[in-house]
């Protein structure tokens, strides 16, 4: 029941986001999802407040921008579009300064924003690419976080080797995934 419980939660997230606990089982959910994680509570709760700061202070300081702010691990992907190399460089800089963070992956890409319809895209393709990881029954989904941007998949964890080259595999073979980007701490 305890897997089944974590591999809905898993399979909902990219349609429910931030409500999926909720909608699952509340905090019965939660639990089962960071009982999951590699991660601690607090690292947990740090990479939270890692994105959200991150996420404002970048809006602050960087205009004309969508940059999406990832943390795993104290590790941070930025991604999305900026306006040229100097706001690319500027949101580097500030996601360094942010408290706790550990590293940054600078992915952002100069020129225009995005449509709405290449966002909607990347989010189904995310929504594959978790879904694909629940079937392949080869891994834990939960140690595995999937980004996806311009067809891109970003994909950051504390995994063993083996499970990175299968959940690698299972992303690049998912429709609509142009590219797989490996962001991965190794266990072993």
């Amino acid at each position: 029941m305890r897997k089944l419980i974590t591999l809905s939660c898993i399979a909902l997230l990219p349609v429910v986001s931030g409500c999926a606990a909720v909608a699952i089982g509340g905090a019965a959910a939660t639990g089962v999802m960071m009982a999951e994680d590699r991660r601690t509570v607090g690292t947990i709760t740090e990479d939270q407040g890692i994105e959200l700061k991150t996420s404002s202070r970048i809006t602050e300081r960087v205009k004309d921008a969508n940059i999406n702010v990832t943390s795993f691990n104290r590790m941070v992907l930025l991604s999305g579009e900026v306006p040229n190399e100097a706001a690319k460089a500027e949101a580097e800089r500030v996601a360094r300064a942010v408290e706790n963070v550990r590293s940054v992956f600078n992915e952002l890409q100069v020129g225009g924003n995005s449509a709405l319809q290449a966002r909607t895209n990347d989010a189904v393709i995310t929504s594959k690419v978790k879904a694909r990881f629940v079937d392949a029954r080869s891994f834990s989904p939960v140690h595995v976080k999937v980004v996806t941007e311009a067809g891109t998949v970003f994909l950051m964890g504390m995994v063993k080797r083996q499970e990175a080259a299968d959940a690698t595999e299972v992303a690049r073979t998912t429709g609509g995934a142009r590219k797989v980007v490996r962001l991965f701490e190794y266990l072993d």
